[in-house]
């Protein structure tokens, strides 16, 4: 009697054991970054850098933090909202403080509106799903002295195949 109780416990642990699974890591969860290159208006093939570029969500009073500000760049990644179909940004050319005590930013100043259709794609159980941006298209507000002289897509769908590759063309 007590050999079968102890094999039912045997038994009882096995099949717990076997019933458990694997803590899983996400490692491919992030939802994707719109990447952007700079290119020289002039030489369409050549790259080139943004100086002292700073870009903040409009209506916003923070910089986008996934790129150094006021830095010369000539590529950045910047993230769009995954609870709207629209994500709003100003990017400003040659940012600067007008003083030290004034932190009113100067520079020029071009917004730029990306429109998009929002939809989830499921990646694993411990990643959950990540947003993916589909048919992205921009619209650039006209001012007297727009630095952005064209913009050009490269790729419309943002996911996560998409997420090491630039996926818009800025020319100044």
């Amino acid at each position: 009697m007590v050999k079968l109780k102890v094999l039912g416990i045997l038994l009882v642990g096995i099949i717990l054991f076997l019933a458990c699974e694997k803590d899983d890591i996400c490692v491919d969860g992030d939802t994707p970054l719109l990447v952007i290159r700079f290119y020289d208006i002039n030489d369409t093939t050549a790259l080139k850098k943004a100086p002292k570029l700073r870009v903040y969500g409009v209506g916003k009073d923070v910089t986008v933090n996934t790129f150094t500000d006021r830095t010369d760049l000539d590529s950045i990644s910047i993230p769009l909202r995954i609870t709207e179909n629209s994500t709003s940004f100003n990017f400003v050319l040659n940012s600067a403080d007008t003083s030290s005590t004034d932190t009113t930013d100067t520079g020029n100043l071009d917004e730029i509106t990306f429109n998009y259709e929002l939809s989830d794609e499921y990646v694993s159980r411990a990643c959950g799903f990540v947003a993916t941006y589909n048919g992205v298209s921009e619209t650039l507000v006209p001012d007297t002295d727009n630095w952005i002289k064209r913009i050009e897509f490269i790729t419309t769908d943002i996911n996560l195949e998409t997420i090491n590759t630039a996926h818009v063309k800025i020319y100044h």
